[in-house]
């Protein structure tokens, strides 16, 4: 059974605190935040200010995605702001196996995102040191775009990773994750779903966070 990560960047900003509320009621295990900059990614979302805000609501642990240059620099005050997880993009660090050791050291779990064209066997040496690895299969920015097929292959590369080396590594997928593409990812190894428009737009999003969980 995979883990469901709802991903807030979908949500009714008018009604925050509502949506909140909704995941923290619902089949929920994560609450999916993207930190969007403008600088790596072509848009902008929100900060720490609104990370903290929906912390105060939240009941399930906050998964924080940042698509952000210098992750190193924001990785401590997002911390502070109430994430449990804080996942930084492979493409944005020079010195990745730092940027692990550096959030670890906050007492919290470390997460590597990677962009579609970024290949898993990158992760090769420091596999042990992560936590999770957020692999995008749609281009990072926007919400909604058409999920990329090549991700079912890159899954069951990065299982056979984690297997090889032992590691005991979760495997998330961000991006176009819906009724069709989740039994495929769950099949190719995946073990945690980020879902946004799919719950968000849907007419029940606690039911539909409830069917993606059973699948």
């Amino acid at each position: 059974m995979a883990k469901i990560a709802p991903s807030v960047l979908s949500c009714d900003f008018g009604n925050i605190q509502r949506d909140i509320e909704m995941l923290n009621a619902s089949a929920a295990d994560y609450i999916h935040v993207d930190i969007m900059d403008g600088v790596f990614v072509p848009n902008i979302s929100f900060g720490l200010p609104v990370t903290e805000a929906m912390n105060k609501h939240a009941q399930k642990p906050l998964d924080v995605h940042l698509m952000i240059v210098n992750p190193e620099n924001y990785v401590e005050s997002f911390k502070k702001a109430g994430a449990s997880i804080i996942s930084v993009h492979y493409e944005a660090c020079n010195h990745l196996h730092r940027n692990l050791q550096q959030i670890k050291a906050l007492g919290i779990k470390a997460g590597v995102a990677m962009n579609p064209h970024t290949s898993v066997s990158l992760l090769a040496d420091v596999i042990n040191d992560i936590d999770l690895v957020c692999l995008m299969s749609v281009n990072p920015g926007f919400g909604g775009q058409k999920f990329i097929e090549n991700t079912y292959s890159k899954v069951a590369q990065l299982k056979d990773l984690i297997i090889q080396k032992n590691a005991s590594t979760e495997i998330e997928i961000d991006g176009g994750v819906n009724a069709e593409t989740a039994p495929k990812l769950i099949k190719a190894g995946a073990d945690v779903l980020v879902a946004g428009s799919f719950v968000f737009n849907s007419n029940n999003p606690a039911q539909t966070i409830a069917e993606l969980k059973a699948l």
